[in-house]
């Protein structure tokens, strides 16, 4: 018993033999995802682990500039009285969210597992508007998908496989267990579907492949050519990953591949602006240019990433 909680966890690969792949990543063949186990001594242990868990889950989707909505689920043929499923809010969902509107605005430094799970929320064939216990004006109805699930199934599985420790007392006793599952590859998928517009991907800063697209609008240009490569590595020696555009392409193809891709920032280099030492950057979520000088230019994408 002195060895236990134990909380063990892989990440990889696995296959399903799916028959209607659809929606890329999200509904896949094969998928990557990371799964977790615990192990304790009794259910009031292994209720903590589960709790635990909870809150990483909430705090992991919430960094990722989400919004999760955690339900209580059917444990299925798995086994155990508790579970929940965590959904990504999502105009493209699979699922229709019914939930209480406070799970919208989380705070991260104040999760509390117990009270989270107290929430009123539900999917679309266990929600029944004669017996839901919040007044119509808090709830809310929305699609979500789902990215997360987490059983705890107590001693089905441990009992089993003859999965015994001695506790305190020397009594021989089932190990309570936990599951906890998170689909990495589908939540890329959920990320996007969650984070785009008409022109492309929006990705959050805390996920984005890149922080900055730089853009080189005159690549014959040795003036812009040589203030792309100095922020470049500007930005590359204070671990900004950037994407530096130096295509030989329409500057309008420039613009489109960029909000395609939808990294956070574009840093735009053209030698009209270079004439009044300016350089535009752009917030690709808001919108919003900034005319800046080539060390202005560098503070602010710094600033924007120091968090």
């Amino acid at each position: 018993y002195k060895d236990l909680p134990k909380n063990l966890y892989h990440i990889q690969w696995k296959f399903r033999d799916e028959v209607r792949p659809r929606f890329g990543v999200m509904r896949g063949r094969e998928f990557l995802m990371k799964d977790n186990y615990s192990f304790d001594i009794d259910k009031v242990q292994a209720r903590i682990s589960y709790n635990n868990m909870f809150t990483a889950y909430i705090k992991t989707f919430l960094r990722m500039d989400l919004t999760p909505i955690s339900l209580r689920a059917d444990s299925g043929q798995i086994g155990g009285d508790l579970s929940h499923e965590f959904q990504i809010l999502a105009k493209t969902g699979e699922s229709t969210l019914y939930y209480d509107k406070d799970l919208e605005t989380l705070d991260p430094k104040n999760i509390n597992p117990k009270t989270l799970q107290s929430y009123y929320a539900a999917v679309d064939d266990l929600h029944d508007e004669k017996i839901c216990s919040i007044p119509k004006s808090q709830l809310k109805v929305s699609k979500g998908i789902e990215v997360g699930h987490i059983f705890y199934f107590g001693t089905k599985y441990s009992e089993a496989l003859g999965a015994y420790v001695q506790n305190n007392k020397g009594k021989n006793v089932a190990v309570h267990m936990g599951s906890y599952g998170i689909g990495i590859s589908r939540l890329v998928g959920a990320i996007i579907e969650a984070n785009h517009d008409e022109n492309g991907i929006i990705w959050p800063k805390s996920v984005a492949p890149y922080h900055v697209s730089l853009i080189n609008l005159m690549i014959d240009s040795k003036e812009t050519s040589t203030i792309c490569e100095n922020l470049y590595q500007e930005f590359s020696n204070r671990n900004i990953e950037v994407l530096y555009d130096d295509r030989n392409i329409s500057i309008g193809k420039k613009f489109s591949d960029s909000n395609l891709l939808g990294f956070p920032i574009q840093v735009i280099v053209g030698l009209k602006g270079l004439k009044d030492n300016i350089i535009e950057v752009k917030d690709r979520k808001l919108g919003k240019v900034k005319k800046l000088s080539p060390n202005e230019t560098v503070n602010f994408v710094i600033n924007q990433f120091s968090n």
